[in-house]
């Protein structure tokens, strides 16, 4: 094979010729021929390819600094933006054209010589490209897109030995912090004030204490501590990376007096009877003995206390075809969130599409009488509260 048919190999097989534009156009589109199953899943897998590769290079913008540079000073050619960034020019440019050819940045004049091309990043994609804080904010998917690719040679493995991938290092990139925007606009703003047992106790006096279990770097426990200015917050991780960062982001957050981080198991109960809420937010499904840690956050909880868990927002059964949200969550389920529990002999092995009489068995074997699905609206995860 020639470079130019190897590059060309993994194309729809209708893409071959000049048949072939017909069946790009529908894929481009979306609109196969009508009964025609075949082209439309050819199309459709074409189609997941482009996106696949753009996270790719969302990846290198949002690593390197690319949509940064342009937000912060403005349209640059390629010179200018590699200049920026400390970054070679001829990737800069490459990266520049497909982003353009792409629709992610505009270009003021596509007919002007290569060099001379200048490009900026529209206002309306800074929330989605750049800003953190932003609700629409979707960067992060090409890190978690790009983290969730490295182990897939040992993950073919794994599927045949019944074992779990190795896990992979926090570095180079660490963790996509892709709960950040949710926890700082939603959580204790909107969605913790709508469930009066919670929102009442951690306003009251005394001042609350709070448990937040497997709380990554932080987010949701600073936002907790944002909102209500009299409790404190113990964060747990079995992630010693983690919690390095999460009690960086409390110092900056200006919130490192009354949330504290420690490096602990889920199934730790040293914590009994220390909490008036123990909180587990999307983190259930990714333990290997789950029944074990609701087991410890009911022995951590004082008199009238409760367990807030969020997890996916899935429907109550399997279903095929299913939502959108239902195959999203399979497919983390399928590359990242089954594989890291399945090297524990006794693991539950949820996955992450975890409904909710899956969730509702394991609070009862954990011992509590009452398990509530909250009226809570999030768009994202279903909100539960357990109660012993």
């Amino acid at each position: 094979m020639t470079g130019r048919e190897e590059s060309q190999a993994w194309l729809p097989r209708a893409a071959a010729g000049a048949a072939d534009r017909r069946a790009v156009e529908h894929a481009t589109d979306g609109s196969p021929p009508e009964g025609d199953r075949t082209a439309a899943l050819a199309d459709r897998l074409f189609l997941d390819a482009v996106g696949a590769l753009e996270l790719y290079t969302v990846y290198l913008g949002e690593r390197l600094g690319l949509y940064r540079a342009l937000a912060d000073d403005g349209p640059a050619t390629s010179s200018e933006l590699a200049g920026r960034t400390g970054t070679a020019e001829r990737y800069v440019r490459e990266w520049l054209e497909h982003h353009a050819a792409s629709g992610l940045l505009e270009v003021d004049d596509p007919r002007a010589e290569p060099l001379a091309r200048r490009y900026r990043l529209p206002p309306e994609h800074v929330p989605v490209l750049v800003d953190t804080d932003d609700l629409r904010y979707q960067a992060y998917m090409g890190v978690d897109l790009v983290r969730a690719g490295r182990p897939l040679p040992q993950l073919v493995e794994a599927f045949r030995s019944g074992d779990a991938p190795p896990p992979l290092p926090w570095e180079p990139e660490g963790r996509a912090e892709f709960n950040r925007a949710l926890f700082l606009n939603l959580l204790g703003k909107q969605w913790l004030p709508q469930i009066p047992e919670i929102d009442r106790r951690l306003r009251a006096e005394p001042p609350a204490r709070v448990a937040d279990i497997g709380c990554g770097t932080g987010w949701s426990s600073i936002s907790m501590a944002q909102a209500y200015p009299r409790i404190a917050v113990d964060g747990f991780d079995l992630d010693p990376d983690v919690v390095v960062a999460a009690r960086a982001n409390a110092a900056g957050a200006g919130v490192a007096d009354r949330v504290r981080f420690s490096v602990a198991d889920a199934s730790d109960r040293s914590g009994t009877g220390r909490y008036d809420l123990v909180t587990i937010f999307e983190a259930l499904h990714d333990m290997a003995r789950p029944v074990d840690a609701l087991l410890a956050a009911r022995s951590m909880l004082g008199e009238a206390g409760s367990v807030l868990v969020a997890d996916e927002l899935v429907a109550d059964e399997f279903t095929a075809p299913a939502p959108v949200l239902d195959r999203y969550s399979y497919g983390w389920s399928v590359v990242s969130c089954l594989p890291a529990v399945m090297g524990d002999p006794a693991t539950a092995a949820t996955g992450a599409v975890m409904r909710p009489a899956t969730l509702r068995r394991y609070a009862t074997e954990a011992g509590f009488g009452q398990t509530e699905v909250l009226p809570v609206e999030t768009g994202v995860w279903r909100l539960y509260r357990l109660v012993p």
